[in-house]
């Protein structure tokens, strides 16, 4: 963990840490670093360029040059999104690849829907799947409708089911134009958090870069506001970094479902005992976080199903 004022200098100090590892299990992959950009023209919920250039400037200090900015935007033209957020012209500085997954080839995978259990196919990006790609993602801390909490984890799952080229929100949507993302979701509060956990075993990052600069409370991913933070999460274990960044969010672990399920099937370390913190003490930099309003309907998967 690391804090301090300089957005891009936290994330790079936290891979610097790491210097030798990270190298290492890159090795001649090529790297994909994933933001998150749930809408295309809302900063706070996106991915912050300087998060990104943190990245981009230790990955040069490390010589790994192969480096592709890699998303699928929720709810418009993703690379309008990469222009909106500064993402075009770091890609330029750094010369980085710009890839817009709904362009990508795919791959299906399945999830559950709560209205009959029955499996769903997504189209997934592979690029995402691919044996030869080294996963980063790139996300900010934030509070979220369905699940508590989005972070690592979710930013990847949940940016890999791919649209069709013209869908939109809305009125403009091309007629038959389909986005998959709402099917890891699965109708309800109980799938999400299982369809992300099932999701986690072919998809989930190689590195977890969390930037919890200014981080977003309240009704999150996208309707939530500011919270002065200025610290940032780095791990090899992006289920630990995720664990490290809700203790510092000030959130229960135990009311986030699909990271306990996780932790239970040995996906990453959950237990804060036994996660090694390099940097300072967390408790010196714990906030709390306002959660989404309607969090007493998200708790509903703790309670057993009624027949």
């Amino acid at each position: 963990m690391t804090t301090g004022d300089d957005r891009a200098g936290n994330v790079f100090q936290g891979l610097e840490r790491f210097r030798k590892e990270i190298a290492s299990a890159i090795g001649h992959k090529r790297v994909v670093i994933k933001p998150n950009n749930v809408a295309i023209d809302r900063p706070l919920c996106a991915t912050d360029s300087a998060c990104i250039e943190g990245i981009l400037e230790f990955l040069k200090s490390i010589g790994k040059n192969n480096v592709v900015i890699a998303e699928s935007a929720a709810s418009g033209p993703t690379l309008e999104g990469f222009s909106n957020y500064g993402y075009t012209a770091l890609a330029g500085k750094y010369g980085a690849q710009l890839l817009d997954l709904d362009t990508d080839q795919v791959e299906m995978l399945y999830a559950c829907d709560e209205t009959d259990f029955r499996p769903r196919g997504i189209r997934m990006a592979r690029t995402l799947l691919d044996k030869d790609s080294f996963v980063i993602s790139a996300t900010r801390f934030k509070t979220h409708d369905r699940v508590v909490a989005t972070l690592s984890l979710k930013n990847i799952v949940v940016g890999a089911p791919v649209k069709d080229p013209g869908f939109r929100w809305g009125r403009d949507n091309r007629p038959g134009a389909r986005n998959d993302k709402p099917l890891t979701h699965g109708s309800g509060f109980r799938a999400i958090n299982y369809n992300l956990f099932s999701l986690a075993f072919r998809l989930h990052p190689h590195l977890a870069v969390l930037d919890g600069y200014e981080g977003m409370e309240g009704n999150g991913p996208v309707g939530g506001t500011p919270v002065n933070h200025r610290v940032a999460v780095v791990s090899l274990d992006w289920l630990a970094a995720d664990r490290v960044a809700t203790e510092l969010m000030g959130i229960d672990f135990a009311t986030i479902g699909y990271l306990n399920f996780c932790g239970q099937a040995g996906l990453g370390e959950t237990d804060l005992t036994k996660i090694e913190i390099l940097g300072p003490p967390l408790t010196d930099h714990k906030r709390a976080y306002k959660l989404s309003d309607n969090i007493d309907k998200q708790l509903i998967w703790l309670k057993p199903m009624k027949a």
